[in-house]
């Protein structure tokens, strides 16, 4: 068996980036992020982005790609996703380089690894007389987990997500874009990557990520939408709002990236079950790394 990806995943603090660009680094390679909030411009310090990550020793940079892409105003969805990533995937291959996907969002990652079916949105779909509550159900029915909980709660997010749902995402096995990706996953010891958490958000906070969140509803940027962008900046909303005071923010936010990461390997262990062979390692260590990738064949070739 030959492989066309590497693929690095694990739960958010676990120094997925650190390894990416290591590895990048080794083998003459680029990365691919798989991160859906990172590729909103201006959502810097609330997603991690980590620019200064991506430069080793102050000299080389490592390309990366799918970060910084989209104005926050806009949406990005998974079909989006997906045609972007096999065009840079093609870009990277044929300038003879080494793709490798880094990130945590589940549903991302298991587009490219399991090789879901490209879908658009089917317009044909009349939803208009279905109240929320058979929306949701169809949504629930036609679609195994929600990865999005946003998609719930807002009336046009719910129509779009059914009718690409129906439209079905089910894997792909006759296209002849098929990704057979060697996946390395960082799961640290539980406690470490607890406090990682914590020490990471009061880092965070010291960094200005409420003059970002700030800033951003200087641009234009709603309360709603800041809801819809995740945790931090969710959290930072409330707090600008005088809904929760500062403390409050801190503990509840803290809470909430936790929970979060309990999600994300929850959502790697469903990929193990569904048949996805996850090469796990205790740290970002590069070493361990090569160890599995000097076991397997590669075979890079564009689509």
């Amino acid at each position: 068996m030959s492989y066309n990806l590497i693929t690095i995943l694990g739960p958010t603090a676990c120094g997925k980036t650190k390894l990416g660009v290591a590895l990048a680094e080794y083998l003459n390679g680029e990365i691919i992020s798989a991160d859906s909030r990172q590729v909103y411009k201006q959502l810097d310090i609330g997603t991690g982005k980590d620019i200064h990550e991506y430069t080793i020793d102050e000299k080389k940079a490592i390309a990366y790609h799918l970060i910084d892409i989209i104005d926050p105003k806009d949406e990005y969805n998974l079909f989006s996703y997906q045609s972007d990533f096999i065009s840079v995937y093609n870009e990277i291959i044929k300038q003879s380089k080494v793709p490798i996907q880094v990130g945590g969002t589940g549903l991302y990652l298991s587009s490219i690894v399991q090789n879901y079916k490209l879908i658009k949105e089917d317009s044909s779909i009349n939803l208009e007389n279905l109240s929320d509550n058979e929306l949701k159900g169809l949504l629930k029915k036609n679609r195994q987990s929600i990865h999005n909980t946003t998609d719930l709660l807002d009336r046009g997010r719910l129509e779009k997500a059914v009718k690409i749902a129906i439209s079905g995402n089910k894997r792909n096995h006759s296209s002849k874009i098929i990704f057979n990706s060697l996946v390395i996953g960082i799961v640290p010891d539980r406690e470490i990557v607890k406090r990682r958490i914590t020490a990471r958000l009061k880092q965070r906070l010291k960094e200005g990520m409420i003059d970002e969140v700030e800033g951003l509803l200087k641009s234009g940027i709603t309360h709603s939408r800041l809801n819809e962008l995740g945790l931090e900046y969710r959290y930072l909303s409330l707090y600008l709002q005088s809904k929760v005071n500062y403390n409050d923010m801190f503990q509840k936010l803290n809470s909430a990236i936790h929970s979060f990461s309990k999600k994300q390997m929850t959502w790697f262990r469903k990929m193990e079950k569904e048949g996805v062979k996850i090469n796990w390692i205790h740290e970002a260590s590069l070493e361990k790394a090569k160890e599995i990738i000097e076991k397997v064949e590669f075979n890079f070739e564009a689509f």
